[in-house]
């Protein structure tokens, strides 16, 4: 299609564009809402409903429009990597876990990292730092031996897609993920918000599949994502002069500029930084464990979980219910922990708000 379009651009080009425009949208939208799967999964526990109803009107929409535009034929998972046969499971369960784990440690998924850098968070951002390095060795560097290793223990199937009738699954989750997102969501503010947030998925998948196909120059058909996008942008940083910019490039740029337009306008924007060196390492830990962990996973909460899932992908939901457990574990005995130690009896540790 995107030879008709007539634009004086290369498809990558045009992509770098409309990562752009998709990140500003989610990096603001993500920040009014505070959206975050960590918050929902192990967040304080009068937080976790509202914040589980945001994500799961996103899940439902992303789910929906995905679906509606493979009905249509628009785009395609045939080849995609969600889709792959041999499915490597011990690398997206360990993975996973691992993320879920930094991700508590950290406080914010990688997404909610990046909205937080855009809104004045100077820990987010350092940690998106450490995250991007320790992606990257884990894609490309000393740590791909790891992954290698990992990734070829698999699972043959004869299908890597959810089993049976497409459309009923997408019934089924839409409808679960939509009747809990009502009953969660303190408020039809916040289900709208998550919706357009979710809207987005579909939106990408459209533009980079379908919009911008070109088989003369093909890119990849991507949607929101943060583990490699933060890799890419990083290598891209330090060799722009030889390794051009893509989707995920302009869409991490966009977040983060999305939210500190959000920020300022609504005078949410403050400087923050870390407090105690004891703090620094804990959040040091989970940076590097969310950046192994999310590229051994097939992506964080957002690449696999709001994106992916709509694929029907088996892997993805399995990265996701991975990190899930991991994100729960982690936090109880966290909370478990402060609870039995003397200092926690006495007074309760008090954490950042992210």
């Amino acid at each position: 299609m995107y030879e008709s379009l007539g634009l004086d651009l290369s498809p990558r080009q045009a992509a770098v564009i409309l990562g752009l425009v998709i990140g500003v949208l989610f990096g603001a939208l993500a920040e009014v809402s505070r959206f975050c799967f960590r918050r929902s999964v192990a967040g304080a526990k009068g937080e976790r409903g509202a914040a589980a109803g945001v994500w799961l009107a996103g899940l439902a929409t992303a789910v929906l429009g995905t679906q509606l535009a493979v009905a249509q034929g628009l785009i395609s998972f045939a080849d995609h990597r969600f889709l792959t046969p041999d499915l490597p499971w011990l690398a997206i369960v360990i993975g996973g876990v691992m993320f879920g784990v930094g991700m508590v440690l950290t406080r914010g998924c990688v997404s909610r990292l990046t909205v937080l850098s855009g809104s004045g968070n100077l820990r987010a951002a350092l940690v998106l730092v450490v995250f991007a390095v320790v992606a990257h060795a884990t894609l490309k560097g000393v740590l791909a031996p790891l992954r290698t290793t990992l990734g070829g223990v698999t699972l043959s199937l004869d299908t890597a897609a959810l089993p049976g009738s497409a459309l009923i699954w997408t019934l089924l989750i839409v409808g679960a993920a939509g009747i809990a997102a009502w009953r969660l969501a303190t408020s039809k503010r916040d289900l709208v918000l998550g919706a357009l947030i979710g809207l987005l998925v579909p939106a990408a998948w459209i533009g980079t599949g379908f919009v911008l196909f070109d088989e003369f120059d093909p890119i990849a058909m991507e949607s929101l994502s943060f583990t490699s996008p933060a890799a890419e942008t990083l290598f891209w940083s330090v060799a722009a002069s030889s390794i051009p910019a893509g989707f995920g490039t302009g869409l991490i740029g966009g977040v983060i500029l999305g939210a500190l337009v959000s920020s300022l306008l609504s005078d949410r924007f403050r400087w923050q930084s870390f407090e105690s060196p004891r703090q620094t390492g804990r959040y040091m830990a989970g940076a590097a464990l969310m950046g192994v962990g999310g590229v051994l996973a097939g992506g964080c909460t957002v690449g696999a979980g709001l994106a992916g899932v709509p694929s029907l992908s088996l892997a993805a939901i399995l990265a996701l219910v991975s990190i899930a457990l991991g994100g729960v574990s982690a936090a109880r005995l966290i909370r478990d922990g402060a609870s039995l130690s003397p200092a926690g009896q006495a007074r309760p540790q008090a954490q950042p708000a992210e």
